[in-house]
């Protein structure tokens, strides 16, 4: 059986999202994932008016029967714990790891999603990987000490994310076997490499043991997954017999009413 968790940024989003917990779980999904403990999605940005509070968080997955499988540790674009490309937002970013691994043990997640920044035009390619690399050497030793784990993930530049750094599997797996940790794997956001370098099964068969998650969404237009131009029975059916025994984190927007679309999901992994 295939393990599905949701992003609750994406769905519900007329709800506080504590309530959305507990209507994932009422579908049928027993863990989810969110973006940033700054604050939280409400249809159209990530509104700071409503932060995440650990014990409000972990209460409502308690009473749900539900886990948080991992979050964004900072904003792609820097606006939450900087960018790690720049040598000037070292110490925002790892002030920011600490908090995250501290939000990650109230909660009781050891996994968040990490991001190496904007390209900086003042810098050269090779510059802003000496930063990062710099940046992600000291974030590993504190998420070793605490047993923690950062999630690698490459975005897509021409559609969403104009600007990133990291837009290929390959430079990130690059930075991975660079330091040779259990702590650092990739999150492989089949959306995003789908729209910029293809070759999904492949990519999945020559790495699979450097992927430590997996996000799903429709390609075109990030929508549900079930109908697009990936094949996500025949993916998945391809990474459990590779040995993958983790999640696949439904991270869409739905154009159907959340409910409905959320069951079809469940309907298309099993």
């Amino acid at each position: 059986m295939i393990a599905l968790d949701v992003c609750l940024e994406t769905v519900f989003t007329d709800l506080p999202y504590d309530e959305r917990i507990a209507r994932i779980a009422g579908i049928g999904y027993d863990c989810v994932e969110f973006w940033h403990p700054e604050g939280t999605w409400d249809g159209s940005k990530i509104n700071p008016r409503f932060p995440k509070d650990p014990k409000t968080l972990r209460r409502a997955c308690e009473q749900a029967g539900v886990q948080v499988g991992g979050f964004v540790l900072n904003a792609w674009d820097g606006l939450y714990g900087g960018c790690p490309t720049r040598a000037e937002d070292r110490n925002l970013f790892l002030d920011q790891v600490r908090r995250t691994i501290a939000f990650g043990n109230e909660i009781g997640c050891s996994s968040a999603i990490i991001m190496p920044g904007l390209l900086d035009p003042g810098l050269t390619r090779e510059q802003m990987r000496s930063n990062l690399e710099r940046a992600f050497a000291e974030a590993l030793d504190l998420a070793e000490k605490d047993g923690f784990t950062f999630l690698l993930e490459p975005l897509n530049l021409k559609v969403d994310h104009p600007g990133f750094y990291l837009d290929s599997t390959a430079e990130a797996f690059e930075i991975i076997r660079k330091f040779e940790t259990p702590h650092l794997k990739l999150l492989f956001d089949m959306y995003h490499m789908q729209i910029m370098e293809g070759n999904i099964v492949a990519t999945i068969r020559d790495n699979i043991g450097g992927i430590g998650h997996f996000h799903v969404a429709g390609v075109p237009g990030r929508a549900e997954p079930d109908t697009c131009e990936l094949n996500y029975p025949y993916i998945f059916k391809q990474a459990d017999q590779l040995g993958y025994q983790g999640r696949f984190g439904l991270e869409y927007f739905p154009l159907l009413e959340s409910a409905e679309s959320l069951k079809l999901q469940l309907k298309m992994a099993n």
